[in-house]
């Protein structure tokens, strides 16, 4: 395995750790954080769907098959990790605010925005900053449809749309 493409993958682990570790403690005080736990959005789940990539010089801004999950951590936090599959592939981590549906839509739409670290297998594999927002919408207790927005700050700045389905769980 490249030394590089190693020491940034546990860069990044070390990194949602924080993250994960950070949330937990600032919630306490409002709700007690229970990993896989439903949001005010709505369910954790784990889907796939595609990216369409828009601008950029990573897999983030090229079209593939998107793997990801949301990991409700609090009422309104959650973590969303994603791998964009495909020759050198990206690794998205963000976390996120996940926002109650708006009562006078008629229809259930879950909106979030957050922000965490790309990580791009090409070249040079780097890591940069990220932010991510989209919306969930149930379709049935068992299955959610999600739109979102990716920006990784990579080497330049890349942008991908998610359009996919996940399996609640």
């Amino acid at each position: 395995m490249n030394t590089i493409l190693f020491k940034r993958s546990c860069f990044l682990l070390s990194m949602a750790i924080a993250i994960v570790g950070a949330s937990r403690l600032q919630a306490q005080a409002q709700t007690e954080p229970t990993v896989l736990r439903a949001t005010r959005s709505g369910p954790s789940y784990i889907g796939v769907g595609g990216n369409i990539g828009f601008r950029g010089d990573t897999r983030l801004s090229e079209d593939s098959v998107n793997v990801f999950s949301k990991i409700g951590l609090t009422d309104s936090l959650s973590v969303r990790p994603s791998v964009l599959v495909g020759d050198n592939p990206a690794f998205l981590v963000p976390v996120t605010v996940d926002f109650a549906p708006p009562q006078n839509l008629g229809v259930r739409v879950a909106p979030y925005v957050g922000g965490g670290v790309a990580i791009s297998t090409a070249r040079d594999s780097t890591i940069g900053p990220m932010l991510a927002g989209g919306v969930d919408v149930p379709l049935s207790r068992q299955v959610t449809a999600t739109a979102g927005v990716n920006v990784g700050f990579i080497d330049r700045t890349d942008v991908g749309l998610l359009l996919g389905v996940g399996y609640n769980f």
